[in-house]
């Protein structure tokens, strides 16, 4: 159906309202991206220090949403919002968010800036991650279940990642920045004699609580949203409390129907784009989607308004 229409943010707010709405601050970006870091050290130190099981567990939890928030930033960075310069912008998105994650930024930024293009029609890379819903109830649980155990990590980035060390004998060069990013964890886990923390503090949360909230992410995003090329109906946003925004919603990630109608704005900026949307009487379920929360996704993902 070809490219989604775009619409005017200086037409709909002014121009001078637009220009604040849209404003980056380099120590904005600066401070999320240290924020993500800080909340993954203090976990880790929390748990370190106390590693009872239900510490251990409950800091895994916030790590792994933490590791969520690092693609975001990374998702900032692809589209040059992280820092007011470009340079700045690319490196501490690379190597600060991307590279962690065996990521390449650059890579990304070009499938991503597709799916922007032609979200939720044919052309758009992302399509497959929506177009399957809605699924049965057990279907879903699977999917979840097969995330928070290890298995999606395995198929999508282990077993690839090993295919192509083994039969292609190479790496990419972000997959080789993750292994170095590890050996450094592992050296530093191991000079402090708390080896257990590398595995369970940063290679399991990745394994499985990061692979079932991005998992979410999508789904709360694009999932079940119905579109013939309207920009204002192919992202949904989900109301997120506190909770939410700690483990499953970092970084305004749950704004995502601003974020498509307006992806020049930064994330820390699309609060005040939906509050200016409301005051205008823009955003409602009948020309936006929005959800309460994200139990209210995941049950009109699985076919069920209950």
């Amino acid at each position: 159906m070809g490219r989604i229409a775009k619409v005017s943010g200086r037409s709909l707010f002014g121009a001078s309202r637009w220009a604040m709405l849209r404003s980056r601050s380099r120590w904005r970006g600066i401070g999320m991206v240290m924020h993500a870091w800080l909340v993954i050290g203090a976990a880790a130190g929390l748990a370190i220090a106390f590693p009872y099981p239900v510490v251990v567990l409950g800091a895994a939890v916030v790590i792994g949403s933490r590791q969520l928030g690092l693609a975001i930033l990374m998702h900032e960075a692809a589209h040059g919002l992280l820092h007011d310069t470009h340079r700045w912008n690319d490196r501490l998105g690379a190597w600060a968010c991307a590279w962690p994650l065996g990521i390449s930024l650059t890579d990304y930024r070009q499938y991503h800036l597709r799916h922007h293009t032609y979200a939720q029609q044919e052309e758009d890379p992302d399509l497959v991650l929506s177009s399957k819903f809605p699924v049965s109830g057990q279907s879903l649980v699977r999917k979840l279940l097969r995330d928070l155990t290890g298995l999606t990590f395995l198929r999508q980035r282990l077993l690839p990642m090993l295919h192509s060390l083994v039969f292609h004998r190479q790496v990419s060069r972000a997959d080789g920045a993750m292994v170095l990013f590890n050996a450094a964890l592992i050296g530093l886990a191991v000079v402090n004699n708390v080896l257990w923390a590398y595995f369970l503090l940063w290679l399991l949360p990745f394994m499985t609580w990061y692979m079932a909230v991005l998992r979410v992410r999508n789904i709360a995003e694009h999932a079940c949203v119905a579109t013939k090329n309207n920009p204002w109906r192919v992202a949904r946003t989900t109301h997120a409390g506190w909770i939410a925004r700690a483990l499953v919603a970092p970084y305004f990630v749950n704004y995502h129907a601003e974020h498509h109608l307006f992806m020049s704005a930064p994330c820390y900026r699309l609060p005040g784009i939906h509050a200016a949307l409301q005051e205008q009487g823009r955003l409602d379920q009948e020309r936006t989607p929005m959800a309460n929360g994200y139990l209210q996704v995941l049950r009109q993902a699985s076919g069920s308004n209950a």
